[in-house]
């Protein structure tokens, strides 16, 4: 089966021309989904590309970044740069003007700016019992000074069932009803635009009967339309009706701070302040 995003499985490079008509054939789709835009590609790359990054997977680093929060637990992330060399290489690909020339075409958000410090980004890898509550991302990016503006997120489990839990779902604004849900399967890409209020995750906990870990590719794109009047927030996160979901309320004291502070005090503080879990 042909691969929907053609990227070569040696040398990972792709036409521009031939990328930007794979963007375009699925802008329809994605600009028409609601309650925000997104959508959903299966059979995404070449098999022999995740198949050579599932083998390299086999030796993973120590985790920069483990979850075990009622918001988010068994969860790690894991950096690029000290990923193998094969799986490093996709994701620099992945921040390649062809795949930015797809997405803005896909998605018609212009001017997107890939993250050369992958803040967040990497492999994502929950173990049996984990999950991502619900939630909208963080809006701003510290660093470079930009706004968050799409998530793609690439899965890399084989056979995976919807019963084995950790499906991607979507939510309306207003947090009262799931608009869709997507089963995380081997080379399924989602792709979403994000804001203060695009609702997702995966709340369900992972619970794959060998214990099987749920991983994925994930990267944020963003552009260059932050300015003074905005506010930034880290990761809000809502919980579901008539579920046993928790509040943040961890983010909610950052927001009390941030609103009593004058911005330039809070900008000095708020790396100390996270650091003491405030």
């Amino acid at each position: 089966m042909t691969a929907y995003y053609t990227i070569d499985p040696d040398t990972l490079l792709i036409e521009n021309d031939v990328a930007k008509a794979a963007g375009a054939a699925k802008a329809e789709a994605y600009q028409s989904a609601e309650p925000y835009h997104h959508g959903c590609i299966d059979n995404f790359l070449p098999e022999a590309v995740l198949d050579r990054v599932l083998e390299e997977l086999g030796t993973m680093p120590e985790a920069e970044t483990s979850f075990s929060r009622a918001q988010e637990n068994l969860k790690s992330s894991f950096i690029p740069e000290r990923l193998p060399n094969y799986t490093k290489n996709l994701f620099y690909a992945f921040n390649a003007r062809p795949f930015i020339l797809f997405l803005e075409q896909m998605t018609g958000i212009k001017g997107l700016i890939p993250d050369p410090y992958f803040m967040g980004a990497g492999i994502h890898k929950t173990l049996n019992g984990g999950h991502l509550d619900i939630h909208a991302d963080f809006n701003f990016h510290g660093q470079m000074r930009v706004e968050r503006r799409l998530n793609v997120l690439i899965y890399l489990n084989r056979d995976w069932k919807e019963e084995y839990g950790g499906s991607f779902e979507v939510w309306d604004k207003g947090m009262t009803t799931k608009m869709a849900s997507f089963v995380p399967t081997y080379n399924r890409m989602v792709c979403f635009s994000t804001g203060s209020d695009t609702f997702h995750g995966n709340p369900e906990p992972v619970n794959h009967p060998d214990g099987e870990p749920r991983q994925s590719i994930a990267l944020y794109y963003y552009t260059a339309t932050w300015d003074a009047s905005r506010k930034g927030h880290g990761t809000l996160f809502k919980p579901r009706p008539g579920t046993v979901d928790q509040a943040d309320k961890l983010e909610a004291r950052r927001a009390v701070i941030q609103d009593i502070l004058p911005p330039i005090v809070y900008r000095r503080l708020a790396g100390p302040l996270r650091r003491l879990g405030l």
